[in-house]
């Protein structure tokens, strides 16, 4: 099955558990036709078809919760219970039980894409090798948020940068169109659960976002509450698409707030799984950072030694299986992670060039 075939199938799948927003399909289809980095990041579902017959032997690691669609710009900023600016990874959409490897391999590739397009300045293999320290380090030491208060100043000011200034934020919030048409009950009730006032008055409006999940209704509440904005996102959700490629036929559980809440994480107290829709508090520094909005100055190994700790983070919730994920990775060569990486580099781009002659065509 080509990624042409693939793509259709998996569409079609989509199609049975949630209402597609067709323009924003074609949007994600003209967007993987633009470089092998941003398809890399709209086809996980093709990703978990190719992964175990180009990394076989990785495919069969011990298994913890994993993000699943994890790569460089899957992570952001959001604020904790207390009130204190917190990074981490950002999306849990496809969050299944998976080989730990596969978190790893996925952000490795991504990287190695990233660099060969010019968004990382540095060499694949030190890059690989501080994620991998990364997450050696914070499997030995537990796990530690990364909270961005008197500590992480570096990561903090990478964070923080000039395009995530809140008037620039809200000023691209105002520019968003009307909902046309009528908004679900289900998206209505699960928005306004979150909203801090009952009866507040408020718009509704469309947002594009992502790529994994465009096509994916995406409804947002705005309003003024004590003299300043705020905005509350509703996103419909469904099961991660690796029960679509391994043909279960079973409904599956949505995980979002499981892999969440077991994680070694300050969690976001306004992000929400509600029924079929994950709600989210959004705001200038709680969102997904992406390359280019980082701060120009960053250190880019620590930015990628600090990923690796955070996918540590995130599989530490499987607290079983972590023994034999440090033990596995005992027997694993000294360079597997860059040789995975750009294995799965090249059958990313191979799928690409596929994807974007078929486009053409």
């Amino acid at each position: 099955m080509n990624i042409v075939k693939a793509t259709r199938r998996f569409e079609e799948w989509l199609g049975r558990h949630l209402t597609l927003v067709k323009p924003d399909l074609r949007l994600k289809h003209q967007r993987m036709a633009e470089a092998a980095f941003p398809f890399l990041r709209a086809t996980f579902y093709r990703w978990i078809q190719v992964w175990p017959e180009v990394c076989p032997d990785l495919s069969k690691a011990p298994r913890v919760l994993a993000v699943g669609d994890l790569h460089v710009e899957n992570f952001g900023t959001w604020r904790d219970i207390e009130g204190r600016l917190v990074w981490g990874v950002n999306d849990f959409d496809e969050a299944a039980t998976l080989p730990y490897t596969i978190d790893l391999v996925r952000l490795a590739t991504s990287a190695v894409l990233a660099i060969e397009e010019g968004h990382l300045a540095l060499k694949a293999k030190e890059g690989c090798a501080a994620l991998l320290d990364g997450y050696r380090q914070s499997l030995a030491e537990s796990g530690r948020p990364f909270v961005l208060a008197e500590q992480n100043q570096w990561l903090r000011e990478a964070a923080t940068g000039e395009l995530r200034d809140p008037v620039h934020f809200w000023k691209k919030m105002e520019t968003l169109p009307k909902v046309a048409g009528e908004i679900p009950p289900s998206a209505r009730e699960a928005l306004e659960h979150l909203l801090p006032e009952r009866g507040l008055t408020y718009r509704t409006v469309k947002r594009v976002a992502g790529l994994g999940s465009l096509g994916h209704i995406r409804v947002v509440a705005i309003a003024d509450c004590h003299g300043s904005h705020i905005a509350r996102e509703a996103k419909a959700m469904r099961p991660s698409s690796v029960y679509w490629a391994s043909g279960a036929s079973d409904p599956a559980e949505i995980l979002y707030q499981v892999i969440i809440t077991r994680a070694v994480r300050c969690p976001d107290p306004f992000v929400q799984l509600r029924g079929h829709w994950l709600v989210r508090r959004l705001a200038p520094y709680c969102s997904r950072i992406e390359l280019s909005v980082l701060a120009g100055n960053r250190d880019e190994l620590q930015l990628l030694f600090a990923m690796g700790w955070e996918t540590a983070n995130i599989h530490l919730g499987s607290q079983s299986a972590s023994k034999e994920v440090r033990r596995h990775l005992g027997t694993l060569k000294p360079n597997w992670l860059l040789s995975a990486a750009r294995d799965m580099a090249k059958a990313v781009s191979d799928d690409w060039r596929v994807w974007k002659k078929s486009s053409e065509a």
